[in-house]
């Protein structure tokens, strides 16, 4: 695994995907990195579901990882037992935090992410997230700039300092409604939560409804970023 990328690779690689389509996008990935390629699949906004249908049209083994926090809706794990088969992806794996509930309210107080919700990501989704991305090179994300002011510059590829890891981001410059017509055009499963007035899925007991963008997640806190892109 690279310890770094050079950051003039990375800018030319800005230039050079900044007018392709998402699929040339992960295409390149998939062709580059190979079986050292990962995608992180959280089954709850349109945006991952894209990005995996995408890549398991192009390579079906390709290492896509869920974190499950153990507060995961219930919707979220039916439409990942569906989605899995429907798309023909042979190669997914769920990555928990190796503390249970009980031992983590033991060390750090019962719900704790109305106290402290970062330390509770960090403990249910960075960690694991390090651990899913173990011997990769790169990593497929379905970030874009629309979902937030804090993603508004999000760039196409980028070096994740955190997980050592070349992060691609092939669906930056699409918007909601773009998403959305690629999953009905291709018939991609969806978490059916987005049906029901919620329209970024996380835990949930740390999502409402009714909201719109990530404001619908940890509210009362000045926080709409779990950690993993930050």
């Amino acid at each position: 695994m690279p310890t770094t990328y050079p950051a003039t690779e990375i800018a030319a690689l800005n230039a050079r995907f900044e007018d392709a389509t998402p699929q040339e996008i992960v295409g390149w990935a998939v062709e580059e990195f190979g079986a050292r390629l990962a995608v992180g699949a959280s089954f709850g906004g349109a945006s991952g579901m894209a990005i995996l249908h995408m890549a398991a049209q192009l390579r079906p083994s390709i290492h896509v990882f869920v974190l499950d926090t153990g507060y995961l809706f219930e919707e979220t794990h039916q439409t990942m037992r569906e989605a899995v088969p429907a798309l023909g992806m042979t190669n997914v794996r769920s990555y928990r935090s190796p503390l249970t509930h009980e031992e983590q309210a033991e060390r750090y107080g019962s719900a704790l992410w109305m106290r402290d919700p970062d330390l509770c990501c960090e403990l249910r989704k960075i960690e694991p997230n390090r651990r899913a991305l173990e011997g990769m090179d790169a990593w497929l994300t379905g970030l874009r700039r629309d979902q937030s002011e804090n993603r508004a510059d999000t760039p196409i590829v980028s070096w994740a300092p955190k997980f050592g890891v070349l992060k691609v981001n092939p669906l930056a410059n699409w918007n909601e409604a773009q998403t959305w017509s690629y999953l009905l055009a291709n018939g991609v499963p969806y978490n059916p939560l987005l049906n029901q007035g919620y329209t970024s899925i996380g835990c949930y007991n740390c999502t409402v409804p009714g909201v719109q963008g990530r404001a619908g997640r940890w509210q009362g806190f000045e926080k709409d970023e779990c950690g993993l892109h930050t």
